[in-house]
This record gives C-alpha cells, structure tokens and sequence, in this order.
C-alpha cells in the first residue's frame, strides 16, 4: 500500500476513486483548506502524532476562511478508520483536505477527504537555502485579514514555485523574507534558531506565517526543561552569526540549515540531537 483515500460520510474508498467534482472551488480557485500530520507504524500500530493540534489548526484554517466550522468528530473517525486501514510499515504522512463546495451550486461542506501516504524515513539531510522575498513588510498582516494570514489554504502555487526556483539555483529550500529583511518561514517549515544561548522562532501575529504544530510541540517540551523559545524577527545575518538554524515540520522533522544564500552557517550536533529528540523524530 502506498496511499490510502478517505471520504467523510463515505469511509475509506479506492485510491482512484474521484472524489472532487470539476466545478468545486477547491480546484478552480484554491477555495479551500487542509492540514498534514505525520503518521508513525510501530509495533503498537499506526498513529497520528499530535492529531488533536492539527485539527485545531484544521478547525482554525475554515473559520479564518469563512468556511462551515468542520465537524471534528466526523474527522476524528474518518481518521481513525483510516489509520486502521494503512497497512504500510513505517512512516506515513496524513493530509485532511476540505473545499468550500462547487462555484455554481454552492453549499457546504464541500469536498471533504483525506489522503495517507507512505513516506521516505530517512533522517533530514542538512540544508543549503536561499532566500526569496515575499515582497510585503513583515507586519503586513497585522490589519489585513484577508490576506489570510496563518491559512493553510490550498493555494499553494507559490509555495511550489519556490521549490521550482530552489532547483534552479541548485540549493535545497528557500526562506521567505519580508521585504524589510526579516526572516520568515520555509515553503513547508518554521523557522527556529540558536542565537546568543536563546532558541527564537519567528512571531506568528501580523507576519502571517502558519503557526507551526513541531514548532510549539518543540517549545512546550523546551518549556518543560526550564528552556524558553522567544518570538524575534530574525535576519539573515542573524543566522549566518547563530550557533544553529533549522527548519521543523511534521512532514521532515527537524532539519539542520548549513547555507544561506551560499554563506555558510555554524551548526550544534548537540542541540539538533535534542530537537529532534522533543520533535518525536
């Protein structure tokens, strides 16, 4: 088994089996919303690591967008068969998709399906980025909700454009700045730094970047040992002069940045070790 489909109210169905209509606004207008979690098989089974913040976000995402408020219990067993049906050894990664419903007939909910599949288990090799500015100020979210800000929509033609230019300059992965110089976010990641002894993440409210689930499971756990991660704009100089930098998602893990934009940066096996250690990786 490579991918096992989901529908809410239907149940898990045959991986071809079409599950969007050609007028949904999903796939018209990126008009919708989704979430991906990480999906561990061991020998106690299959699980979804820190399901219930992800169906926070999830719950978060459809009412920054004005959508109908998901039925999370609808979710939560849609889920859990799904889970039970994944047969795959390893890891896997789980993707909650839900769609405002068909432009010309609206009526919500719209499509609403899941997706699991399997996914390489090899540790994050380090990485070289570079940075691309997304051409607003880091605050520009602040008064402007309808840039849906923290959204984790699927319009996500540019975080795949960026992937596109990392190839073509023949680096790894990309760090949005703003166009003030500020450090944001990865296309997929958080942002998280050693600098001066001091872990510091960029701030979520008014720079509009997605409230990262590793990142805050990665800073409770820091918060448990009497370690605090700060909120702070960052530069990229402040990277080039930390102790280490890396980009966390559930998806890779806690992945170790070695370059910015050709420059070289210090890294902490010791630190990374932890991290990944707090992260569940």
């Amino acid at each position: 088994m490579t991918q096992l489909v989901a529908v809410l109210g239907v149940g898990v169905v045959a991986p071809d089996t079409a599950v969007v209509g050609a007028d949904d606004l999903g796939i018209n207008r990126g008009d919708g919303v989704f979430d991906a979690a990480r999906v561990v098989v061991d020998a106690t089974g299959a699980r979804v690591e820190f399901l219930d913040e992800h169906l926070a976000r999830f719950e978060r995402s459809h009412a920054l967008m004005g959508m109908a408020a998901p039925d999370l219990a609808a979710w939560r067993g849609l889920i859990a068969d799904a889970v039970a049906a994944w047969d795959a050894p390893g890891e896997a990664g789980v993707k909650l998709i839900a769609t405002r419903g068909q432009e010309h007939a609206p009526a919500e909910p719209g499509a609403s399906f899941l997706t699991i599949t399997a996914s390489d288990t090899t540790p994050c090799p380090p990485l070289r980025l570079v940075t691309l500015t997304t051409g607003r100020r880091a605050d520009a979210f602040a008064d402007a909700p309808w840039l849906l800000g923290g959204v984790k929509s699927l319009s996500y033609a540019v975080n795949v454009a960026v992937a596109r230019e990392a190839r073509r300059r023949g680096v790894d992965d990309v760090l949005f700045t703003s166009a003030d110089g500020y450090c944001l976010e990865g296309p997929r990641s958080g942002l998280l730094a050693l600098v001066d002894g001091v872990y510091a993440t960029t701030p979520v409210e008014g720079t509009g970047i997605l409230d990262s689930v590793t990142i805050a499971a990665v800073r409770a756990a820091l918060a448990a040992r009497g370690t605090t991660v700060v909120d702070r704009l960052l530069t990229p100089a402040d990277l080039v002069g930390a102790e280490a930098a890396w980009l966390l998602s559930a998806g890779r893990g806690v992945c170790d940045i070695v370059a910015l934009d050709g420059t070289p940066l210090r890294t902490d096996a010791e630190a990374s070790a932890l991290l990944r250690g707090l992260a569940g990786f």
